[in-house]
Order: structure tokens, then sequence, then C-alpha cells
């Protein structure tokens, strides 16, 4: 597997476009080395590197391409590929080494780096994250997050739109139920979001959301709805905006979805689940269910002033009259959550907010978080 660069060219110059209760036991084998490293942490809080901001491709305007990896303890790094870069020697600084090529020519190619003598896919593609190996683990068969051959599936969807929040083309994952192509029922949806760290290919990867959603649907556990994995990966307060001035229309243009708050959920786990916050309270009208996984407010910020910003009093008595469902959830003590949910609640008490809440006792995972799907699935739009 290769990551891919992309490069055409525009009317001026030459641009870059990159475009429950089952004991159950999961591994991405990326993961073995990113969530031991950073993933509890990750999802919630993670110190910043110059890799969080590098753009890995860049192209200037003399026409070179300059492609990035963050390597800060690496000794030597090179480059292969379709791009002839013979000759060329990389440019450390701060951990970013850098390879710029001279005159590169539109069009697609494959490129990895290597970091002391080990093939490394640049981690900033879309094509890397996209193509994640996982490696299922089943010790006692299949389970209900495992594939069934025997029974029919849904369509997961790799969907690109043009964000006017962000000025970006951005992606998202569309899950539509089995037979959703041949009907012409209108469908309710719920709009799932990943945590820090992650993009909208996580759900579907180490969350097993399609195969989850797949099992259910066939048992007749849950209703037919669309399921939505946007791509939560942006500041929060933008993601907010994004989601409700881009994602949302694009879905209700572009699907037969039933467009009110009555068959409209949100869910997201960790950084996800601040996300989630984020949009109810400052759209305490538009949902009808909410799950926050893992979640509370920022805890960069000092839960009364997050109170505050965001008006949670009185919005919370517009969320009790318009949410039939407001649960909040946590991987027991161990969740590095635990206790900014434990605020969130307190503060929830305080202002009236009705909400339940639940606890799934296997700390700040995707063990966790696909449990909490599990159970959430099963309840959503049948109030």
């Amino acid at each position: 597997m290769f990551s891919y660069l992309y490069l055409r060219n525009n009317a001026n110059n030459k641009s870059q476009t990159l475009t429950k209760k089952k004991k159950i036991a999961i591994i991405s084998a990326l993961a073995i080395s990113l969530m031991c490293s950073f993933s509890a942490q990750a999802q919630w809080q993670r110190r910043v590197t110059p890799g969080d901001t590098l753009k890995s491709v860049r192209v200037l305007p003399n026409g070179n391409t300059i492609l990035s990896i963050y390597a800060p303890k690496a000794r030597t790094v090179s480059i292969t590929g379709d791009i002839q870069a013979f000759g060329v020697k990389p440019v450390e600084k701060n951990g970013v080494w850098s390879f710029e090529i001279p005159n590169v020519k539109p069009g697609a190619y494959r490129y990895h780096f290597v970091v002391d003598g080990v093939q490394v896919y640049d981690p900033k593609s879309q094509t890397t994250v996209d193509n994640t190996a996982l490696a299922v683990v089943e010790p006692n068969g299949p389970e209900f997050f495992s594939y069934n051959p025997n029974i029919p599936h849904g369509a997961m969807a790799i969907r690109k739109y043009q964000s006017k929040t962000t000025g970006t083309t951005r992606t998202m994952r569309v899950w539509t139920p089995a037979g959703y192509e041949k009907s012409k029922a209108k469908l309710p949806v719920l709009y799932l979001v990943h945590g820090g760290g992650d993009t909208d290919a996580s759900w579907p990867g180490p969350g097993c959301a399609g195969d989850i959603l797949d099992n259910l649907l066939a048992e007749g556990k849950m209703v037919p709805m669309i399921v939505v994995m946007p791509n939560g990966a942006i500041d929060i307060s933008m993601f907010e905006k994004d989601l409700m001035n881009d994602v949302i229309p694009f879905v209700e243009s572009n699907y037969r979805v039933l467009a009110d708050k009555d068959h409209r959920a949100i869910s997201g786990l960790s950084m996800g689940g601040i996300e989630t916050l984020e949009v109810i309270f400052q759209n305490p009208d538009k949902f009808g269910y909410v799950w926050c996984l893992s979640g509370g407010f920022n805890p960069g910020v000092a839960v009364e002033k997050e109170a505050e910003r965001l008006n949670v009093k009185a919005h919370a008595a517009i969320i009790n009259k318009n949410c039939k469902e407001f649960v909040m959830t946590q991987g027991g003590k161990t969740d590095i959550t635990y206790i900014s949910g434990e605020r969130a609640n307190k503060l929830f008490d305080e202002v009236g907010l009705k909400y339940e809440y639940m606890e799934v006792g296997e700390g700040h995972t995707w063990y966790t978080w696909k449990l909490n799907l599990y159970d959430e699935a099963q309840r959503l739009f049948k109030k």
C-alpha cells in the first residue's frame, strides 16, 4: 500500500489537492502502535507537536513539490515511489524531514517514506488513514461486531462535500441499511462522531460500525436508519458550524431522510463528545436524541465558563422539551474522561437538564464505544 499524492493545474498555477454484553476483543494493527502511545490521551487531550499542523505535500509556485514527515527521533529518512527523487536530500527542522523535488508534473503519484530503514506511509495522507490495517480477534467465534456473510449488508460510502465553513473539500462516511437503494421510505439519521486523533474513517474501521449496524438490523433489533460519520478533526466550534451548515444540508439534499428533530440524533465519543455537547447546546431544538460517549465539556476550560458561553441553563429547558433521550456514558473510573464527565453531569443536575447516565467498565477504548453503539442503535427512534 502506498500513500497517494495528487497534483493538478488550476487557472493560474500548479496547486495541490489531497484529497452488551459479550466479551469482545478487536485490535487494530496500526492502533497497537498508535493507541498505546496516544489513543487514551489523544482522544481527549494530547501534546501539540509540529506534526499536528504539518502539511505533508506542498506545491510551490515554481513547480517544485515538497514532501514532509514528522519523525523527531529518526536518524535517517528517505523517500521512494513514483516520483523521481534521486539525489534529493532531506532537510530536517524541529523533527520535520522535508524533501523538495523539482519540476513535478501534474498527476497522481504513489510514495512512501523510509525512516531508519523501515517503510512508513505518510500519516498525514487521507489514503493512509482510509486503509489502516485491522486485526480482528474473535477468540470465541463471531461476535456482534463481526462480519456475518449470511445476512444482507448495508453500504458504507465515502462522500465528498464542499464545506463553506472551512473553505475546503471534506469527507464523511455514510452507512445506508440493506435494501435502501430499492426502497422509497424516508429514514431517520444518526450523526456519529469519532474522537480526537481520528477521522471519519475510524467508526467504520476499529469502531466496526458497519458490521454492528448490519447485525442489529438483520436481527430486528434496531430501526432502519442512515448513519452519517462526519470528520470531526477540526476546531470544536468550527465542527458545529460545519455540521449544521454543510454536513446536514448535504445529507438532507442527497438522501431520503426525515428532516426533523424527532428523527435526528447525534452521538460522539471523547473529543467527539465535546463536539456533541457543543452542537446540542448551540442548537437545543434540532436533535431528538443525544448520546455523549466518554465525553464532557472541554477539559481545558472551566465548566462554569463553558456553561456561560453555551448558555447551558437557559438551553436546558429547551433541550428537555425537544429531546426524547439524552445519555451520558463513561467507560468506568479508568476512563480518562471520567472526572470531566462527572463535572458535566453535576452541572446538568444543577440546571435541571434531564439525562441518563450509564457505564461500560472498559475504559477509554474502542471496546467501550462499540458496546455503546450496540446499545444506542437499539434505542434510537423508538420513542
